[in-house]
């Protein structure tokens, strides 16, 4: 500090560090200090490893300083230094503010690193003892009057903390991130703005002080420019803005020069094009280390909208309720944000596990984004990563697979989404290797992902409300199917056949004595065992039923569009017999009974005139038919429609949810040894 590079070895010995956290007060007006304190730069922990360093080398200081700043209030000092430079900042052109911004973004960082440990080692209420502490020795120097008969340390001066020193910090960093623009030179001052805000939230993770109680909540969730800070941040995540490769725009060539190599005032000197990020094997690390201002400021919406959802929660109002800048300005929106960037954006990083709540955010609760996205014609820039992220389910979180199939659901809501997907057609899809295919619509591939996704659920996963979602998703496409692609129709019913033989398997096992003993003779664990196959067999008997609806919309309502989906139930006749008597299936199988019969009967006809028929002649027959058909023949059932609803209490899945998603995927690394539990899992 003071002109030079600080290396974390140098802490300890470091003159103004020594002077901080020291007991003689240190004004906020004797810029002499506070200037020299200020100029220093200190390369940010990019990694837990490094975070962990640092503290280490933190840790007597922090301890130095808790002992004595509620008798120096020199922290309130740091405090008032920096309100008072960002007032400046506002007044002040780009010429004139470099070296400015270079200062308020060390005190914002010195403020942030102070306020982390507080958390992780205090409660909430000597956090707030430590803004609002009053100097005992406010002249800077010990008084000597006193030295020779008092050797105790003097006691502080009990003031009421009613967290005002706070709010007015707060409301700083609020004009910080909101007012100033997003530039080379201030792009680690709003990041270090947004960081210190989740660091502000962790309270979360470290206090056990329900957050309704909290005075900190309390003064973030009252702010009146919840509009402007909900844009502003997400505006950051709309542009992707890159990290500079200087920070403050300051290289070793610039007018002051700080005597330091060029390499350390790179964060990041490694630098990636676009199409290698788009590339990345490592999307989240690569997104998080090319756009951190982006990655933080995606995790802090989702923690400001996921946090008090049951009360007068303005930032989620404000993000639920923001409007494409094209639209009409009357049209009530409590922000404008280009909805056209957005999307881009979200369909560049969706792969990402926050990306894809953000975007389930916008689609189930903002009506805007979700007609916006509705009416787009490149559907598949968005759909295809979803689909990607459940073909590689095992690389997931089950909350990320989770959230995945929400949104195709919620998709799949729209009848024009149902029908669209099956007019993009897709051309060697590589990552896709069950099987080659050279051409394919975008509503097949669709089709199979989630099959698959239905398949490894129960091979793994066995989570019921997972395969309810894919079939809700599926039934809701299901009366738009069309020209399916063979192995898509294949697939279908090879899911009924897996599930059939399935069906069958645990019957058998319940209807065979347990190692000879007859059922009324069970044991109570054999009893229990029981129990449980009885419950595997309810499930699958779900989704069997709801396989069959699906086969019947779709022969209901496009059988002369899908003629390779009878090809299929007439070489796969047999996998229905045993369910013809079943009282849970046989009113849907005598709908499907029907339509092969129909078809069966054509193509008798037609091979006793010519004989055996190809693969080809068989779907002419089978077209022609179809020309013939009238679904009246078909009993009714209804059509299939599934709504996704939110569950009550959604903070019990979210905010674990988001936490994991901070914790893990962030730029801000907290102690684990003092942390609470974070109850989600953060791999599969």
């Amino acid at each position: 500090m003071g002109i030079n590079i600080s290396r974390n070895t140098e802490l300890q010995n470091n003159e103004f560090l020594q002077k901080f956290v020291g007991r003689d007060h240190i004004p906020a007006d004797k810029s002499d200090f506070w200037n020299s304190f200020l100029q220093y730069h200190i390369g940010l922990p990019d990694s837990s490893q490094e975070q962990l360093s640092l503290d280490s080398r933190l840790e007597t200081l922090c301890q130095s300083f808790i002992s004595h700043n509620l008798q120096s209030g020199n922290f309130g000092s740091l405090v008032t230094v920096f309100l008072h430079k960002v007032a400046e900042l506002l007044e002040l052109s780009d010429q004139e503010s470099s070296i400015h911004v270079w200062q308020t973004f060390n005190a914002l960082f010195i403020i942030r690193c102070l306020i982390k440990y507080m958390i992780e080692t205090g409660s909430e209420y000597q956090l707030l003892q430590h803004f609002e502490a009053i100097p005992v020795n406010p002249s800077g120097r010990a008084d000597e009057s006193s030295v020779e008969i008092d050797v105790l340390e003097p006691k502080p001066i009990v003031v009421a903390v009613d967290g005002s020193k706070f709010e007015a910090f707060f409301d700083a960093i609020v004009n910080l991130i909101i007012i100033i623009p997003v530039k080379e030179f201030t792009y680690h001052l709003h990041l270090e703005a947004v960081n210190l805000v989740i660091v502000l939230f962790s309270l979360h993770l470290f206090s056990q002080q329900p957050t309704d109680k909290s005075l900190i909540f309390k003064t973030i969730y009252k702010n009146n420019h919840a509009n402007a800070l909900m844009g502003s941040l997400l505006h950051f995540v709309s542009r992707m803005v890159e990290v500079p490769q200087n920070m403050f725009g300051i290289s070793s060539g610039s007018s002051f020069v700080f005597g330091i190599a060029e390499s350390l005032l790179s964060i990041f000197t490694f630098r990636k094009s676009h199409q290698d990020f788009l590339s990345s094997a490592d999307l989240p690390a690569t997104f998080k280390q090319h756009y951190p201002l982006a990655n933080q400021s995606l995790l802090l919406i989702l923690i400001l909208t996921n946090h008090c959802t049951m009360k007068n929660n303005a930032y989620r109002t404000s993000l639920f309720g923001c409007s494409d800048s094209q639209d009409s300005p009357k049209d009530g929106a409590t922000f404008k944000i280009d909805f056209s960037t957005l999307y881009s954006t979200l369909c560049r990083i969706v792969t990402i596990d926050q990306a894809t709540l953000l975007l389930y955010l916008l689609l189930h609760r903002n009506q805007r984004f979700y007609k916006y996205v509705m009416a787009q014609q490149n559907l598949q820039q968005l759909v295809i990563p979803i689909l990607q992220t459940l073909y590689n389910a095992p690389d997931s979180t089950s909350h990320h697979i989770y959230m995945s199939l929400i949104v195709l659901l919620i998709l799949s809501e729209d009848d024009g989404f149902n029908k669209s997907v099956h007019q993009i057609i897709l051309k060697n899809i590589h990552w896709y290797t069950e099987r080659s295919i050279s051409e394919i619509s975008l509503g097949g591939l669709l089709i199979l992902v989630v099959i698959r996704t239905i398949q490894y659920n129960m091979l793994k996963m066995r989570d019921k409300y997972l395969h309810t979602n894919c079939l809700a998703a599926l039934a809701n496409m299901s009366g738009q199917f069309r020209s399916l692609h063979p192995y898509v129709a294949q697939r279908l019913v090879s899911l009924f056949e897996t599930l059939a033989k399935k069906h069958a398997r645990l019957d058998q096992q319940l209807k065979q004595p347990v190692n000879g003993t007859p059922i009324v003779e069970l044991t109570d664990s054999s009893m229990i065992l029981s129990d449980d196959m009885l419950q595997d067999l309810s499930v699958v008997e779900e989704v069997l039923r709801m396989v069959l609806e699906i086969l019947n919309s779709c022969l209901s309502n496009q059988l002369v569009y899908c003629p390779n989906l009878v090809y299929t139930l007439l070489y796969k006749r047999q996998v229905f017999e045993t369910f013809r008597s079943h009282p849970a299936f046989q009113d849907i199988i005598q709908n499907i009974d029907m339509v092969v019969g129909f078809f069966s009967s054509r193509l008798q006809r037609v091979q006793d005139q010519r004989g055996e028929l190809g693969v080809n002649e068989v779907l002419e027959v089978i077209s022609k038919g179809a020309s013939q058909w009238s679904s009246d023949r078909l009993r009714k059932f209804p059509d299939l429609k599934f709504k996704y609803v939110e569950e009550d209490a959604p903070e019990e899945f979210f905010i674990p949810y988001v936490w994991a998603l901070v914790t893990k995927y962030g730029c801000v690394h907290f102690s684990s040894e003092c942390m609470k539990t974070v109850t989600t899992e953060v791999s599969c």
